[in-house]
């Protein structure tokens, strides 16, 4: 027979019904789970991925964990964007064109000869009045803007060297399937070619396609120079990021961590400006590297570029006041820190 210490038994049948009697306590709270996509890998989206989950899990007091999925791990651009709008991906960080379906606005960035050089982009993305507008563009689709900034100039990666305007006629070139990006090559007499990305080296080496618009980045990273290592700047845009956050996910979150998801886009974004610029100086040594070039327009060319390029904003947004309207807002930014 086993014997139970009476003393004991009463002290340990006291202490369980405390703890019965006792009111409920809450556990500490799980954090909310942040899935952030990217297609790239080890570049400025992906380093903007790292300092914006650093600043919304600091904000948010550890509410909000983020899981960084770069390297498109969590399907193509579609998919990841499909994702965002549905709630089952939190965020997304790209390009805006790939937006320009959900709302033409988005591409508005693109518009040639509202900025300087990269710099002067950038601060105008910060412009509070502009940024505040855009955050809004797709929220009928189920997006919320949360931060945006601008990364180098748009280039030409061409097969055969251009020496003057002249060369564009003919031409075959790969661009967003944005009107911002395939008017400017009309007026150049070259043939716009919107595809995906992954096509474009085959392209170019079988010659279907004479070159590219994108980044300094996106063509040492894909190995253009191999194929196209004759990059050509006009000086007319530049290449652009927005990240774009679930409204569904973003609506049902506390005020404080919508505040804290708002604020860390808000730092991240002016965060990344030292990081990216040193990214694409790299980016342009190892370009030259490999024997590629980058040629700019004279000062006369650029000038008749610009008068030429000058009706492009009225042909776009003609009966398209919203579209005009953000067109408008972002010149006047620009303007305002010029």
């Amino acid at each position: 027979m086993i014997s139970i210490d009476r003393r004991a038994f009463l002290a340990a049948s006291t202490g369980v019904a405390a703890t019965l009697a006792m009111p409920h306590v809450a556990r500490a709270q799980t954090p909310v789970i942040m899935k952030i996509g990217s297609a790239p890998i080890n570049d400025p989206q992906h380093e903007w991925m790292r300092i914006y989950a650093k600043h919304v899990e600091a904000l948010s007091s550890g509410g909000i964990k983020c899981e960084l999925y770069p390297a498109s791990q969590l399907g193509a651009i579609p998919r990841m964007i499909e994702g965002t709008q549905l709630g089952t991906v939190q965020a997304w960080i790209g390009p805006p064109e790939f937006l320009t379906g959900i709302d033409a606005r988005f591409s508005v960035l693109g518009a040639p000869y509202v900025f300087k050089d990269t710099a002067h982009a950038q601060r105008t993305l910060q412009n509070p009045d502009f940024a505040d507008a855009y955050a809004h563009l797709g929220s009928n689709k189920g997006l919320r803007a949360i931060s945006m900034f601008a990364t180098s100039p748009g280039l030409f990666a061409m097969r055969s060297k251009i020496d003057d305007l002249a060369g564009f006629k003919g031409r075959k070139i790969r661009v967003f399937a944005s009107a911002w990006q395939t008017e400017p090559l009309k007026i150049l007499g070259a043939t716009a070619v919107p595809m995906s990305l992954a096509e474009v080296l085959p392209a170019l080496q079988q010659g279907t396609l004479d070159g590219v618009m994108s980044s300094i980045s996106q063509f040492t990273t894909l190995r253009f120079h191999d194929a196209a290592p004759f990059a050509i700047d006009l000086g007319h845009a530049e290449v652009n990021v927005v990240a774009v956050a679930s409204k569904r996910w973003h609506e049902g979150l506390s005020p404080a961590l919508q505040k804290a998801v708002d604020e860390a886009g808000r730092l991240a974004s002016r965060e990344i400006v030292g990081p990216t610029a040193a990214f694409v100086a790299e980016q342009d040594r190892i370009w030259a590297q490999n024997k590629g070039t980058v040629l700019k327009i004279s000062a006369a060319d650029q000038a008749r570029l610009k008068a030429e390029f000058a009706p492009i904003a009225q042909r776009i947004t003609q009966d398209k006041p919203a579209e005009k309207a953000m067109y408008d807002l972002l010149v006047k930014a620009a303007q305002a820190v010029a």
